[in-house]
């Protein structure tokens, strides 16, 4: 602190101003006009001159923003699922981002270290959630519902490693679709593995395979192979990695890591070679060991009239019976299914697509039950769809073909060919815009005409509309193609229903 004697009233001011440049506290006694005097501490609130900091602005690992040109493909991606959804019957319904820690963590034993925990600000401990999954049985379980079929479309966020060459995010979109109810067994079961290739058909990425298998097959599995019971879990997270590890990279976790006998290893290793239709169910019924399981074959008699369903359902060739398919998350209890892609050979100069599942989900009977004070069972079946994956595949289909993506829907484009015409361009949008015809213009008092159409042609606006002294004298309006360049005069009054005639024909 610096301490100051006694200075003339008018000359403290500039003093002061040297004095405070860097942050520091001074002392100021003052003497007015009549002899008084006045004390004050100040205390410099100003900083002394900084650079910037030297950092790179960028997006947080695992994120990423999406241009006007992604999101035009990312909502024409969303809009086919969600039409499917709603196509199945669907209600919408919505959740928090963040749920209470303790709803999350016991049902994701395995994967707790993914998951982001928030700061606690003195209130609840929360933490952003995994999937949408957990709230939905929340939800269920919160309302005393019983049946519900609901849809959802929201983001969720894992601190996995992520990898953005394959579509793999730690915050990323899913469409989650659920059937929640007592029902007869397999029928709902069916309809997801319906919607799903429904969902993978209509976008049209290249051919694709669901992988179905049973948690109660997989546990009978692990069970005559010799896993100890209280080592299922694990085994079962460690097997869920063989879409992105091999067997061999697996096989060492579950006995390096997870302490699991190599033998016991060798026998599930037999296992999860398999793969076929109904032919490798009615073949698993006769297994030597697997028949031994009582929980195996109640999984194995489901799975033969899941079949029967499909085949009803015309699928059925789009389905296959996988031993390997594990479903990491602890609450699934019946039937699991994952889709993937079938990799076609890659295009001369180009990487081969490899991005794991695009869709995955099974049934979980008890996860309802953990949220409910009483215990109440209400069984749940669904599916997810991931967006992040797909959306990837199809914004490197379209950099192949060099398709381009109109940013706006635009439909018509106010113009002038003469100054002093802003009050008609603002009268006539505002015409079209209460008609609920996507309009735009310039803001700008004289714009070139030139300008206004290049600007139509690089925006691909299908019409425009140009109003000039003449025309506003003769009450009429000139409507021009941009695409063939075509002009044609409209009457005022009519150049509504023109514009609806010619856009209900493009």
């Amino acid at each position: 602190m610096f301490h100051l004697g006694l200075v003339p009233g008018r000359a403290w001011g500039a003093l002061l101003c040297q004095l405070l440049r860097p942050p520091r506290t001074v002392c100021v006694r003052a003497v007015g006009c009549h002899g008084q005097v006045a004390e004050a501490v100040l205390t410099s609130q100003l900083k002394p001159h900084q650079e910037k900091p030297n950092f790179i602005i960028k997006v947080p690992k695992g994120t990423r923003d999406l241009s006007p040109q992604q999101m035009v493909v990312r909502e024409k991606i969303l809009d086919k699922i969600i039409s499917c959804f709603k196509r199945h019957g669907a209600k919408g319904l919505d959740t928090p981002a963040f749920e209470l820690k303790e709803m999350l963590t016991e049902k994701y034993e395995e994967n707790l270290r993914l998951m982001y925990d928030l700061k606690d600000q003195g209130g609840e401990l929360l933490s952003l959630r995994y999937d949408l999954t957990v709230p939905f049985a929340r939800y269920l379980a919160m309302n005393k519902l019983k049946k519900m079929k609901r849809y959802q479309v929201g983001k969720v966020w894992r601190r996995e490693s992520p990898t953005i060459a394959q579509g793999r995010y730690r915050e990323f979109c899913q469409c989650d679709f659920d059937i929640a109810g007592q029902y007869d067994p397999m029928i709902p079961d069916a309809e997801c593995l319906k919607i799903m290739c429904e969902i993978l058909s209509g976008l049209q990425l290249g051919d694709f395979l669901i992988k179905v298998n049973d948690r109660r097959i997989v546990d009978g599995m692990y069970a005559v192979c010799g896993v100890p019971e209280s080592k299922f879990r694990a085994i079962c997270a460690s097997m869920d990695k063989l879409d992105k590890m091999s067997w061999k990279d697996v096989r060492h976790e579950m006995v390096v890591k997870k302490g699991l006998a190599p033998e016991v290893a060798d026998r599930i290793g037999d296992y999860v070679q398999c793969h076929g239709g109904i032919s490798l169910v009615e073949q698993m019924f006769q297994d030597p060991r697997l028949s031994q399981s009582k929980l195996a074959v109640e999984g194995l008699a489901d799975l033969k009239l899941l079949f029967e369903y499909l085949t009803l359902f015309g699928i059925a060739e789009k389905i296959s019976f996988d031993l390997s398919l594990a479903r990491g998350l602890d609450y699934y209890t019946g039937v699991i299914f994952e889709a993937v892609l079938l990799q076609l050979p890659a295009q001369a100069g180009d990487e081969p697509l490899n991005v794991g599942s695009v869709a995955a989900g099974g049934r979980y009977d008890e996860l309802v039950s953990q949220f409910d004070p009483k215990g109440h069972t209400v069984p749940c079946v669904g599916l997810s769809i991931g967006v992040e994956r797909i959306f990837y595949i199809v914004e490197q289909k379209m950099k192949t073909s060099g398709e381009k993506v109109r940013t706006t829907e635009t439909q018509v484009f106010v113009a002038t060919a003469q100054k002093n015409f802003l009050q008609e361009r603002l009268k006539l949008i505002a015409q079209l815009w209460d008609a609920g015809i996507k309009a735009e213009m310039l803001y700008k008092n004289n714009p070139k005409l030139l300008t206004q159409l290049h600007y139509c042609e690089n925006m691909g606006i299908p019409l425009v509309i140009i109003i000039g002294e003449q025309e506003q004298n003769e009450g009429v309006i000139k409507l021009r193609s941009v695409a063939s360049r075509e002009e044609v005069t409209v009457k005022r009054e009519n150049l509504i229903t023109e514009i609806q005639k010619r856009l209900s024909e493009c």
